[in-house]
């Protein structure tokens, strides 16, 4: 499988100028700085991941708002200073989220020919400003596409915009995934890449009642429920019964007894196969263990899945670098943060 160079070994930046707490100019200004820039290099990380929101670089009538592309270029500047890549991630657009709490609708985007074509607009300003900067800069098209039923729909969105891209920004990797939140079973549904620089990309966070015990935005998950890593398929499975198929389906493809490594590296094959067969780079986007989960499982997990990352060559990037309930720098982490740093 091709090697994705510069983007082996990450850290999200969700929460500064995507599904932001405030949108304050000084919160913009503060939550993520150079100095935190300089910190994740010092770690021998290679990159970061942007998540970016259409609202701050975008106005309800979808013309540009530059003040919100100053972070961007902000962002990119530190990033060169320190030696390191970035993917600008676009997490929400005009039409449609991924997030439960935004109530949206969840298809519409794939079948409204107006959203879309604002869609593909907001993407050649993007490439238009940042194609240039191809050497440290990757495009990733939308975040998470939840509903199964619009798979097709989004592969031929996808190649229009990155059609679309080419126009100005012939040499940047363009990243994407499939649906049911982009899991790593969906990999094997994305369309035969549009060129030999565009990039697969998955979410892994199996299984998700270890991932997101405890999480108040997942429909159906309880403020009192504890679940440890590694365990029996059959104890994730009766723990799993509140949730949604979209959100533990991936669980019920496997076979294994056991969830541990050997689920993970199962997990991941088939994404492997298929970016092997059709000549694709395959990246892991997000990857990450809620603050309420226990340490000692939580370190077990990342172990296992860095272990699994580097056995197919497959680049990533944690979720999250700070607050969003991931974050590796709070005050959670602290006992186990300089061997989850050391894995990643």
């Amino acid at each position: 499988m091709k090697r994705f160079d510069g983007f082996m070994k990450g850290v999200n930046l969700g929460g500064w100028i995507s599904q932001c707490v405030s949108y304050e100019k000084e919160h913009f200004d503060t939550f993520i700085t150079e100095e935190d820039i300089r910190q994740i290099s010092e770690w021998g990380l290679d990159h970061v991941r942007v998540p970016v929101d259409y609202d701050i670089i975008e106005n309800e009538d979808g013309s540009c708002k530059e003040e919100g592309y100053v972070y961007i270029d902000n962002c990119i500047r530190w990033c060169k200073n320190h030696g390191l890549h970035m993917v600008l991630d676009l997490h929400k657009t005009y039409g449609y989220s991924f997030d439960p709490l935004d109530h949206g609708n969840l298809e519409e985007f794939f079948s409204n020919e107006k959203q879309q074509e604002r869609f593909i607009k907001l993407w050649k300003e993007i490439s238009g400003r940042y194609g240039a900067y191809s050497d440290t800069v990757a495009f990733e098209l939308l975040n998470e596409i939840v509903s199964p039923s619009v798979a097709d729909a989004w592969n031929e969105i996808a190649n229009r915009t990155i059609a679309a891209i080419r126009e100005t920004a012939k040499d940047s990797y363009v990243i994407y995934g499939g649906v049911c939140y982009n899991n790593v079973t969906s990999v094997k549904l994305l369309a035969k890449p549009y060129d030999d620089k565009v990039v697969y990309n998955f979410h892994f966070y199996e299984p998700l009642t270890f991932t997101h015990q405890k999480a108040y935005w997942v429909e159906g998950m309880t403020s009192d429920f504890e679940l440890g890593y590694p365990d029996t398929k059959e104890k994730y499975m009766e723990n799993s019964s509140m949730l949604s198929n979209e959100l533990v389906g991936a669980l019920k493809e496997f076979s294994l007894d056991h969830v541990d490594r050997r689920f993970m590296e199962a997990m991941m094959m088939p994404a492997v196969e298929a970016a092997e067969k059709n000549g694709a780079y395959l990246y892991c986007g997000e990857y990450g263990v809620i603050d309420q989960a226990p340490l000692p499982d939580t370190l077990r997990w990342f172990e296992d899945i860095h272990a699994t990352f580097e056995k197919y060559g497959i680049g990533r990037a944690c979720w999250n670098y700070k607050q969003k309930d991931f974050g590796l720098i709070d005050a959670h982490y602290h006992e186990i943060q300089a061997d989850l740093i050391k894995n990643l």
